[in-house]
């Protein structure tokens, strides 16, 4: 049979009845089978059903579904589909169909609100067509500022400058007597002026991260050319401080620690704001008088990272037109930094000979030399930035985080998400030994991955990386094969370790990096590795930059940052067009 004549028959009858019962059923507690009747009653019944559903599948867009089966009425498709979408709507109740014997269940079941809701709940996508937001454009982000607190210098291009020429910024530890500990190296600050920067009051008492961190900012604020006069111009709402910390104030708490063990009266009493790790973001907004988003984050070594892309992140939102961003940590004491580093056997002992002690992806590597300092940057929306003329170094593109959630200190050594039980563990373990051989670090290729596809940017076009490379025996590894996996084939790739000259910087680390890419885009050189005397087998060395600086036209620079804890991160910069 063809046409609306099929739809008279006993079986398209009962599909009707039977899926509007599911319906109903369904949708409500008050919904019953039919009342049991008569055979006469019964057909009657049918019939009636199948007029009513007719006319309710007459009057919506499912009515066409299948309409080639024949004939100019709605089809059996059609049909099914408008009773598997809908509830039975008013024509139905209103007929002499299934529910005329009980007219108390008609009035539980409101026929024409029922009908109407259900009509709402299976058409979300033309409602909230209707009611979105009109498209706008994204923000852009640019870098105006830039403030350093280093090893190898306090101005960025003092800073950089050293970098382009191989200097090492690693000697003997001078602030305490380490004599007995294994490693007595570090990336000492020797000293550093306050004069203009901080009170003297007020730097006799914060710890040297807090003041690393008030320098740097204000120095990213000085570099960026907003002067007092022009600070009065700025919208103070919509500027925000944005810098974090991995230790915080370790000093000034191990201070406290020693005051107590004479009396608590002699305990420092700014030893709580001045250890945590948001009072520095908040001292400086202090300052500034700034009153936009403030708040420091905290992901080990990644600090630095996280906290330029969540300032951008802010002002793409439309939160803020400028934010001071970046990371500042000072942890060369005895309990922090350097014997807690020691007592993880983490730490280079290469005291004879500490500028040669940091040497990422070199055979000799004996694991990573400590550094103190702050790097902060000055972002700044586009618009903003032109509106007062700011000298524009570099645009931030874009970046993202992952978590390996794997191990406190080793990146994930595999691509598989973390195994249900012990047996699914060693099928993983075997089919990653027999066909995964040489892909390595799956939470940064998925953090790489990410970061390219939030700025947009494609692979072939990144052709600079920073990379993270701490001089560890199996850090630097993962990090290079996961970076092979996702640039190896791109032609002019180079790769380097600012690490390498100033050690790692810890939750500054990230943050002082972004300021060398940043530097290397301004300035068209990127620095050396230096160290790298015998390259770990199996690496393609084409890829490293060399004992030398080197020319390149960067395209697009990628900074990475992994942390303790398996937070990755990694960050994009081009040059600004």
């Amino acid at each position: 049979m063809t046409g609306s004549g099929s739809l008279s028959s006993p079986l398209c009858t009962w599909i009707v009845a039977a899926c509007m019962s599911v319906t109903c059923a369904k949708e409500s507690k008050h919904a019953v089978s039919p009342p049991s009747s008569t055979t006469g009653n019964r057909s009657r019944r049918r019939k009636a059903a199948a007029a009513a559903a007719l006319k309710c599948n007459s009057n919506n867009k499912y009515n066409n579904y299948g309409s080639g089966m024949g004939g100019g009425g709605p089809s059996l498709q059609g049909l099914v589909s408008s009773c598997l979408a809908f509830e039975p709507c008013s024509h139905y109740y209103a007929s002499n169909g299934l529910l005329r014997s009980n007219r108390k269940l008609r009035r539980l079941h409101p026929p024409a609100l029922s009908g109407l809701a259900m009509a709402v709940a299976v058409q979300p996508t033309k409602e909230v067509e209707t009611k979105k937001k009109p498209h706008t454009k994204q923000k852009r982000v640019v870098v105006t500022g830039l403030g350093v607190v280093s090893p190898l210098g306090h101005e960025p291009d003092v800073f950089y400058n050293n970098l382009l020429e191989g200097v090492s910024g690693v000697s003997q530890i001078e602030a305490f007597d380490c004599a007995q500990f294994s490693t007595r190296i570090a990336g000492e600050i020797k000293s550093i002026s306050t004069n203009g920067w901080v009170s003297p009051k007020l730097a006799k008492r914060m710890d040297k991260f807090m003041l690393y961190m008030l320098i740097a900012g204000k120095k990213a604020l000085a570099d960026g050319g907003i002067t007092e006069d022009m600070m009065d111009e700025l919208n103070k709402a919509k500027c925000g401080v944005l810098i974090g910390s991995a230790m915080g104030g370790m000093k000034v708490f191990n201070d406290a620690i020693e005051a107590l063990r004479i009396s608590y009266k002699k305990v420092n009493p700014f030893c709580v704001p001045f250890a945590t790790t948001n009072m520095g973001s908040a001292m400086l907004a202090m300052d500034l008088g700034w009153m936009g988003p403030n708040y420091s984050i905290s992901t080990a070594c990644a600090t630095g990272n996280f906290c330029i892309l969540n300032a951008a992140n802010h002002i793409i939102r439309g939160e803020a037109d400028v934010m001071l961003c970046g990371g500042s940590d000072s942890a060369i004491i005895p309990i922090g930094g350097l014997g807690g580093f020691v007592a993880c056997r983490a730490l280079s002992q290469r005291n004879d000979d500490p500028t040669r002690a940091s040497r990422p992806w070199d055979m000799n590597r004996d694991g990573f030399v400590m550094g103190e300092g702050a790097g902060v940057l000055l972002l700044e929306e586009l618009e903003h930035a032109k509106k007062r003329g700011a000298n524009i170094y570099a645009e931030f593109l874009g970046g993202s985080f992952t978590c390996d959630a794997y191990h406190m200190t080793e990146p994930r050594p595999d691509g598989n998400m973390p195994c249900l039980n012990r047996a699914m563990g060693i099928l993983v373990l075997v089919f990653y030994m027999c066909f995964a051989k040489g892909i390595s670090g799956a939470g940064i290729i998925l953090c790489i991955e990410k970061a390219l596809a939030q700025s947009g940017v494609s692979k072939e076009d990144v052709n600079y990386i920073n990379a993270h490379a701490t001089s560890t025996p199996a850090g630097d590894l993962k990090e290079y094969h996961a970076l092979m996996h996702c640039f190896g084939r791109n032609s002019g790739l180079r790769v380097n370790s600012t690490k390498s000259m100033i050690g790692h910087l810890l939750g500054a680390s990230g943050a002082v990096e972004a300021i060398a890419a940043v530097q290397a885009i301004r300035t068209g050189w990127v620095h050396p590795n230096i160290n790298l005397e015998n390259p770990e087998q199996g690496m393609d060395t084409s890829v490293l930059v060399g004992p030398k600086k080197e020319r390149l036209d960067i395209k697009a620079a990628l900074s990475n940052s992994f942390g303790f804890g398996g937070h990755n991160s990694s960050i994009i910069f081009a040059p600004f067009k």
